[in-house]
C-alpha cells in the first residue's frame, strides 16, 4: 500500500486493492458523482454533491505531484467593476448572479492583472480544483513541446510506433494527429464508455494502456469527429513512451515549472505508472489562469518559449471535421479558445481582447448562457482598460 499526502493535509492511502471504511465511502462518493455528471450532460446536475472544499475528492487510486515553480509568474490584483449583463429567460442577468448559480471560482485576467476574482462559499485561492477534461489541453501541449524537441517525429506517426502493444487493437493505423483531432475512428461512446474507463482504472483494476489495447474499430480514422477521452489517454501514453519519462514528469519540466505555475498540483494516474492525460489535474484556479496566460502569449513566459508558437497556432486550428475543436483545444470563433471539463470548467483565452478567464465548478453544464457571459466580461475588460 502507498499512501500520499493528500491537498487538504490529511493523509490518504490510495491500495491497488479495495480500500476499506472511510476512504471506500469517499470513492463511491465521487463515483456517484461522476456516473451523475456523465448520465445528466445534458442538463444541470444541482443534486449531485460538490466536493469537499481545499480536498480532493476522486475514485482515482493515486496522485502525481506536480511542484511549484521557483519563479513563479507574479499576477497582480487589480479588481475592477465588470458592469456585465446577459439576458436569460427574458430579464438581464448579472456577472454575479451568473457566478453564484455556475461558480466555484472565477478569475478573470487583463495581462497580468487579475481584474475579478470571485470565489463561492467554502473555496478560496488556495482550493485545488478538479480540472476534468482540461487536462486534455494540457496533454495537447505536451504533445506539441515533445514534437518540437523532436522526441515525437511526426503528428502523422501511428500510434504503434509508439506503442506496439496496440498493433492489433482499434488503434493500429491510427495517427496521432487523428487522436488530436478526435477523429481516431474507434468505437466509443463518451456518454457511456467514459464511465467504465474512470471505474476501471480509478480502482486500478486495468492501467490505460490494457484498456486502450480492447478497443475496436468502427470507422475509417480522420474521417468523423467522435469525442473520447480514450484518445487523449493514449496520447499520455505516447508521451511518456516517446520521451522516456512518466507523464507526470514530462508535464512537470516541460509545462509547470517553465510556465511559472506558483502552486503545488496533483494529476491523476491509472496506479500503473500512467498519467490519465484525459482528466484530473486539481490545480489552483489561479495557475489554471495563468496556463491560459500562457497560450494567450503564443506559448511565451517571461521571455521563454515554453509551448511552441507553431503549437499554438496549430493547435487552435479548426479541424477539417468540426469547425469548433483543433488539437485538443475547443474554439470560439476566430478569436477565442479554450480548455473545457465536465461540469462547466473552463480556460478561456480571448485573443481579440488579449482576456484570459478561468471558471471552475461542478454542475453547471448549459453552454447557452456561459460563452455569451463570457464574451462579454472579455470585451467589457477590454473596454474598461
Amino acid at each position: 500500500m502507498r499512501h500520499i499526502k493528500l491537498p487538504s493535509g490529511k493523509a490518504g492511502a490510495f491500495p491497488f486493492r479495495l480500500p476499506p471504511g472511510a476512504l471506500m465511502r469517499r470513492r463511491i462518493l465521487s463515483l456517484v458523482t461522476a456516473v451523475a455528471l456523465v448520465a445528466g450532460s445534458g442538463g444541470a446536475v444541482a443534486a449531485t454533491p460538490a466536493p469537499e472544499p481545499g480536498s480532493v475528492l476522486s475514485v482515482l487510486p493515486g496522485f502525481d505531484r506536480l511542484k511549484a515553480s521557483t519563479t513563479p509568474v507574479a499576477l497582480n490584483p487589480a479588481p475592477r467593476d465588470l458592469a456585465v449583463t446577459v439576458p436569460v429567460d427574458g430579464r438581464d442577468e448579472s456577472l454575479q448572479e451568473f457566478l453564484n448559480k455556475t461558480a466555484q471560482g472565477f478569475v478573470v485576467l487583463d495581462g497580468d492583472r487579475i481584474v475579478k476574482e470571485w470565489y463561492a462559499p467554502g473555496y478560496s485561492q488556495s482550493t485545488e480544483f478538479q480540472s476534468w477534461s482540461m487536462a486534455k489541453s494540457f496533454t495537447s501541449d505536451a504533445v506539441g513541446i515533445a514534437l518540437a524537441e523532436g522526441k515525437i517525429r511526426s503528428l502523422d506517426d501511428t500510434v504503434e510506433a509508439y506503442l506496439p502493444e496496440l498493433s492489433k487493437s482499434g488503434y493500429a493505423g491510427v495517427s496521432l494527429r487523428n487522436l488530436l483531432r478526435m477523429t481516431s475512428g474507434i468505437a466509443w461512446n463518451e456518454s457511456s464508455d467514459d464511465v467504465p474507463l474512470h471505474v476501471s482504472v480509478s480502482m486500478g483494476w486495468f492501467s490505460t494502456l490494457q484498456f486502450a489495447s480492447v478497443r475496436k474499430r468502427a470507422e475509417e480514422p480522420g474521417t468523423r469527429y467522435n469525442y473520447s477521452s480514450m484518445n487523449s489517454a493514449v496520447l499520455a501514453l505516447v508521451v511518456a513512451r516517446a520521451t522516456g519519462v512518466p507523464f507526470h514528469r514530462y508535464v512537470q519540466d516541460r509545462i509547470w515549472t517553465p510556465a511559472g505555475m506558483a502552486s503545488t498540483a496533483y494529476v491523476g494516474n491509472d496506479s500503473h505508472g500512467n498519467g490519465l492525460g484525459y482528466c484530473c489535474i486539481y490545480a489552483r484556479a489561479r495557475d489554471f489562469a495563468r496556463f491560459g496566460k500562457m497560450m494567450l502569449d503564443g506559448g511565451s513566459v517571461a521571455g521563454r518559449q515554453v509551448v511552441p508558437a507553431s503549437w499554438v497556432t496549430e493547435a487552435t486550428t479548426p479541424s477539417p471535421v468540426n469547425a469548433r475543436y483543433g488539437l485538443h483545444w475547443w474554439l470560439d470563433g476566430p478569436d477565442a479558445f479554450y480548455a473545457s471539463g465536465l461540469g462547466g470548467q473552463l480556460i478561456y483565452v480571448d485573443r481579440k481582447n488579449h482576456v484570459v478567464i478561468v471558471r471552475t465548478t461542478l454542475y453547471n453544464l448549459d453552454d447557452d448562457e456561459t460563452m455569451p457571459m463570457f464574451r462579454a466580461v472579455a470585451a467589457e475588460v477590454a473596454r474598461t482598460r
